[in-house]
C-alpha cells in the first residue's frame, strides 16, 4: 500500500511542477508580464495542480478506460474533457477560498474574462483545464505510471521521501 502512496505522491509532485511551468510559460511567453514565482511555496511547484491532477486521475480513470459511443462515434474523450473541466473548476474555486482564508487573497483574477464568478473561476480557464485533463489522463499519466513502476521499491521510497521532506521544509520556511 505504501508503494502506491509513494507513486501517487510522485504524480502529485510531477503535476505540481508541470503546473508551475505552465503558469510561468503563460506569464513570461504568452502574456509577456515577466517572471514571478507562481506558486504559494518557494519551490517550483503549484500544489493546486498536483491536487487537481490526483483528483482527476482517481476520479476519471475508469471513465477514461471505457468505450462509450453514440452509434459509431466515440464520446468518452468528450465526457472526460467535460468532467475534467468541471472538477478542476470546482477545485480552483475551493482553492481560491482556502488561499484567501490563509493568505488574504488568491493568485489569479479572472474578472476580465467573460463568464466569470467573482474573478475566481471563468469559462476560458475551465476549457483549458478540460484540455489539460485530456493531455495528462491520456498521455502524461500513463508515462508517469510506467516510469514509477520501473523504479525499485527502495528507490521509489527514497525518492518520494526525500522530495516530500524538501516540500515540507519549503512549507515550513514559507509559512513560519
Amino acid at each position: 500500500m505504501l508503494v502506491k502512496a509513494e507513486r501517487y505522491f510522485l504524480c502529485f509532485l510531477s503535476y505540481s511542477v508541470l503546473g508551475w511551468l505552465y503558469e510561468v510559460f503563460l506569464e513570461v511567453v504568452v502574456y509577456r508580464w515577466g517572471f514571478s514565482n507562481r506558486g504559494v511555496l518557494f519551490g517550483p511547484y503549484c500544489p493546486i495542480y498536483g491536487v487537481g491532477a490526483l483528483v482527476l486521475v482517481l476520479s476519471l480513470r475508469r471513465l477514461r478506460d471505457r468505450d462509450i459511443r453514440i452509434g459509431k462515434l466515440p464520446v468518452t474523450p468528450l465526457l472526460v474533457f467535460a468532467a475534467a473541466g468541471a472538477i478542476a473548476t470546482v477545485i480552483e474555486l475551493i482553492g481560491s477560498y482556502v488561499m484567501e482564508f490563509t493568505t488574504g487573497g488568491w493568485m489569479w483574477d479572472y474578472r476580465a474574462y467573460p463568464l466569470n464568478f467573482q474573478g475566481r473561476i471563468a469559462l476560458n480557464p475551465s476549457v483549458r483545464f478540460g484540455l489539460g485533463g485530456l493531455v495528462f489522463l491520456y498521455l502524461l499519466q500513463p508515462l508517469l505510471e510506467r516510469a514509477a513502476r520501473r523504479l525499485p521499491d527502495r528507490a521509489l521510497a527514497l525518492l518520494s521521501g526525500s522530495l516530500a521532506g524538501l516540500m515540507l521544509l519549503d512549507a515550513a520556511v514559507t509559512f513560519f
